[in-house]
């Protein structure tokens, strides 16, 4: 497992890599201190994972997550921060993370987020979920899809299988269902047909 350690304090990156050892003994870990080096290794690296701080030099929070999701659509994220207000992880979802740990966390819970990341779920703190999900805003929803989200999201309005999607959008079928778990985080839809439903609802036009 190849993992990249981005944070602008080496002793945080340092004990995210001892944990990151807990879990694989022989995992190759890479370290990043700002968005440009996160950027450059997450392109040059083939990392399996990412953890990531949102206040490095250059990241400007949101923005630079996601221009690194935009960079790399299929790597999953997991976010570090020390902010942990609901609508800063709703916001990070929403951008395309597939995590958030608070660092006030133990290692332990990190260790248990990472195993469900690399299982391909979602990781929110159960004492933060609620509060999470009671300040979810749907009808702002939609200026939180980044462009590529917003173009798979008018072909699943056109009613599009995943395939026809990648084929029409340059995409891999895997990149297509990563942006389409993102699509229903964000518009808190539980299916392909309720998302559309909703795009609608805030005006989201499908292509002609």
């Amino acid at each position: 497992m190849r993992v990249l350690i981005a944070d602008d304090h080496p002793l945080v990156r340092d004990a995210l890599a001892r944990t990151v050892r807990e879990l694989d003994a022989h995992a190759e870990v890479l370290q990043a201190g700002d968005l440009d080096g996160l950027l450059r290794d997450a392109l040059q690296s083939g990392a399996d994972l990412a953890i990531v701080d949102l206040q490095m030099p250059g990241m400007n929070a949101l923005a630079g997550l996601k221009r690194v999701r935009e960079a790399v659509p299929t790597l999953p994220i997991v976010v570090a921060s020390g902010q942990e207000d609901p609508a800063t992880i709703r916001a990070v979802l929403a951008a395309g993370a597939m995590g958030f740990i608070p660092k006030s966390e133990k290692p332990e819970v990190l260790l248990a987020a990472l195993r469900l990341v690399r299982m391909g779920a979602t990781y929110v703190p159960p004492r933060l979920l609620d509060a999470v999900e009671a300040t979810a805003a749907p009808n702002g929803a939609a200026a939180e899809l980044t462009p590529r989200q917003l173009d798979v999201l008018r072909l699943l309005m056109r009613g599009e299988p995943n395939k026809v999607i990648a084929r029409v959008l340059g995409l891999t079928e895997g990149t297509v269902k990563i942006h389409i778990a993102a699509i229903l985080r964000t518009l808190q839809a539980r299916n392909r047909t309720e998302a559309v439903v909703r795009a609608r609802a805030l005006g989201i036009s499908d292509p002609a």
